[in-house]
């Protein structure tokens, strides 16, 4: 270690700083003056003074203390092994979990007498230490270089002994990863690399969401390995329900098929189904011939009013139009018939309602107190002046009873939802509607989808316009007749399919539910088993503002009934649960919370889906271990070879140990010896005056 001092002023600065306080302190002690101090005291006193005074002005210079360290570092040698469930599997189970073990830790031990050893366990995540329980389900060889890569950066980092299979089913190619590691790598080939005779379910495909009592695709790639001349039959289960099967015969050493079926969404909820395939004697592992697939099964089935003064062709195109989407059915009445409540009804669909020869109170009346979702189509029987006490963000106040014929012009500036090209297409050739004749004032919350076109003018008149309320969205059609608009679509391209999903999207953006309750919980339905369980939360008050003042508690439940309590923590405006890693099987939640004298509740479940990626590669990579020991100046060796990797490791010149040298700036003004140097030289001072009766 060593200290010099420096300052940006040139040298004879410091001169200078002693002949200020040479010239200060006999200013102040050889004036002449009465009741001088003795000669020696006078002296003492001119030399405190002057070695202040001087010490002060030096601080003026703005001087630095500069600090050389100097240290050294071993040659730094890390172990990284692979924790994957792969190495398990297969006959030598037992050897890598207990003689295998022992010899790592050994080499470990051994190379810590010369090297600076630290050690580390990968799998889908990266720990400290050896621990060799082979229990990980994900193997993430990238993960641990970019480890290395963040911890040892411009260390003394010499080499990387490297223990694997080589397979990696998460991350990206660790020979892309290690293209630049200036380190060397010697890699510990394990597992086998022969083929076992293994039948896999390798991939499922399969929509996570389906609706109630519809169909939804399943296909299923099972693969053979050393099977050929044996019958295999592939399987899916509900609970103890078969739901399909097939048998197949394998005909070849390696063998690939994709089967595909259709399964019918017959309950709601989240749905377990188990997917197997039959097993064959002397198979290297079973773990691969079976998965488990969840699939939610939303009950999204609505259910539309639509209502019509008198019969008209509308009726029946909407109708058709409409119920193309299994998850909407239509309930068609007159007017005069329906005694019904609209609270039951998703969207209301009112054709010429109000109408001129019935108004419809019984209907209308119920519509200003509910928030239920409202599409009306005007027309000559509409009465317009009814329909304007509506408020449903439209006014036509000077309707006088003229009707125009205008088609549609597409609103380029609309964003509730977007349409299709083919609808685009279409819409000018649509046939015009009948209109009324008047002057239009749209709400300024309200949104034009199309406007009219009378003749060949284009106008800012809107045709079919949205409206967001404070309580309900609601749409209007001015005009009637758009059964010839389906018509004009299957004359010009020969279906409807055009005009079914421009009214399929004007009845889904009204009839969807806005979530507006003020306690909501947040969580993934499908979580892997090596996930923790995280639960998001959020409170709102009555101006529906985030809060976070009361506790949230939460209670989960798994499939034998018993409950883990757990309680919220608090974000910045919200709430936030890690209830760690569950077993993989079926949970049901239970939420609560108090605001503003209002209890709050939530309910719902959530699957932990079993991983068993790991038994779906059994057979090791060894070529890739090889790769990446050659292209950076190590070796590949087998379990029982690895005494050689020491000597290796010691007939290497080049892993020294380095020294290095560190400076540190620091300012003199900040050191505290300076300061108590400063003050002793005053206080000295000070204290011989006033004990010779001065000041």
């Amino acid at each position: 270690m060593g200290f010099s001092l420096i300052t940006s002023y040139p040298i004879w600065f410091v001169p200078l700083c002693l002949l200020a306080g040479l010239l200060y302190s006999v200013m102040l002690y050889y004036r002449k003056r009465e009741n001088e101090f003795s000669v020696l005291t006078n002296r003492i006193l001119a030399i405190l003074r002057g070695f202040s005074v001087s010490l002060i002005a030096f601080l003026l210079l703005a001087p630095l203390l500069k600090s050389t360290f100097r240290y050294t570092e071993k040659p730094i040698v890390l172990l990284a092994l692979d924790n994957s469930a792969s190495i398990a599997i297969g006959k030598d189970s037992s050897f890598y979990k207990n003689e295998f073990a022992g010899s790592f830790s050994n080499l470990a031990k051994n190379l810590s007498k010369k090297y600076d050893v630290q050690t580390y366990t990968f799998g889908d995540k990266v720990s400290n230490g050896l621990n060799a329980s082979f229990t990980e389900k994900q193997t993430d060889i990238a993960e641990i270089f970019g480890e290395i890569k963040d911890r040892y950066s411009n260390r003394n980092l010499a080499a990387l002994i490297f223990a694997s299979d080589g397979v990696y089913n998460q991350g990206a190619d660790p020979l892309y990863i290690t293209e630049d590691s200036p380190y060397s790598i010697y890699t510990v080939a394990l597992g086998d690399t022969t083929q076992q005779k293994d039948r896999i379910i390798a991939r499922v495909n399969y929509n996570r969401i389906a609706f109630l009592d519809n169909d939804f695709p399943i296909e299923i790639t099972v693969s053979a390995h050393q099977c050929a001349g044996t019958q295999g039959k592939i399987a899916i289960l509900s609970g103890n329900q078969q739901l399909y099967s097939e048998s197949f015969s394998i005909d070849g050493q390696r063998y690939t098929h994709t089967f595909a079926t259709k399964l019918n969404a017959s309950k709601p909820g989240m749905q377990r189904y188990r997917i197997a395939v039959s097993t064959v004697e002397g198979e290297i592992s079973t773990a691969n011939n079976y998965q488990e697939i969840f699939v939610e099964v939303l009950d999204g089935r609505q259910k539309i009013l639509l209502l019509q003064s008198a019969p008209h062709p509308d009726i029946s195109a909407l109708k058709q139009a409409i119920e193309k989407n299994k998850n909407y059915t239509v309930d068609n009445l007159m007017l005069s018939g329906f005694s019904g409540s609209i609270a039951s009804y998703s969207l209301i669909i009112l054709h010429q309602i109000p109408s001129i020869t019935d108004v419809g109170f019984q209907v209308t009346s119920q519509l200003k107190n509910s928030s239920v979702p409202i599409l009306y189509i005007l027309g000559a029987q509409s009465n317009i002046p009814a329909y304007n006490n509506l408020m449903a963000g439209l006014m036509i106040p000077q309707s006088v009873g003229s009707f125009n014929d205008a088609t549609g012009i597409l609103n380029p500036d609309f964003t509730l939802f977007a349409l299709g090209n083919e609808i685009q297409q279409v819409i000018p050739d649509f046939p015009p509607l009948h209109v009324p004749f008047s002057q239009y004032k749209p709400g300024t919350a309200s949104q034009i989808l199309l406007y009219q076109k009378i003749g060949n003018v284009g106008t800012k008149i809107p045709m079919i316009l949205f409206n967001q309320g404070v309580d309900r969205k609601s749409a209007t059609i001015v005009g009637e007749g758009i059964w010839r608009w389906r018509m004009a679509n299957y004359a010009k391209v020969g279906n409807q399919q055009a005009f079914d999903e421009l009214f399929s999207k004007i009845v889904q953006y009204l009839a969807v539910k806005d979530d507006k309750s003020q306690f909501r919980v947040v969580l993934k339905n499908n979580i892997p088993e090596n996930e923790s369980i995280e639960i998001d939360a959020e409170l709102y008050n009555d101006s529906y503002q985030l809060v976070n003042d009361p506790d949230v508690s939460m209670a989960i439940t798994d499939g034998n009934k018993k409950s883990f309590p757990f309680a919220f923590s608090r974000t910045s405006n919200s709430y936030y649960l890690n209830a760690g890693s569950l077993p993989p099987g079926d949970y049901s939640y239970k939420a609560n919370t108090s605001f503003g004298g209002k209890s709050f509740q939530k309910t719902g479940v959530f699957s932990v889906i079993s991983l068993n990626v790991e038994s779906l590669n059994t057979v090791a990579n060894h070529l890739l271990l090889n790769n990446m020991a050659k292209r950076h100046k190590g070796e590949m060796v087998y379990p029982t070879q690895m005494d050689k990797i020491e000597q290796l490791l010691a007939s290497r010149d080049d892993l020294k140990t380095i020294a290095y040298a560190q400076k540190r700036y620091t300012d003199l003004v900040s050191l505290l010896p300076y300061l108590l140097l400063l003050i002793g030289l005053l206080s000295a001072e000070w204290f011989i005056r006033k004990r010779n009766g001065s000041y």
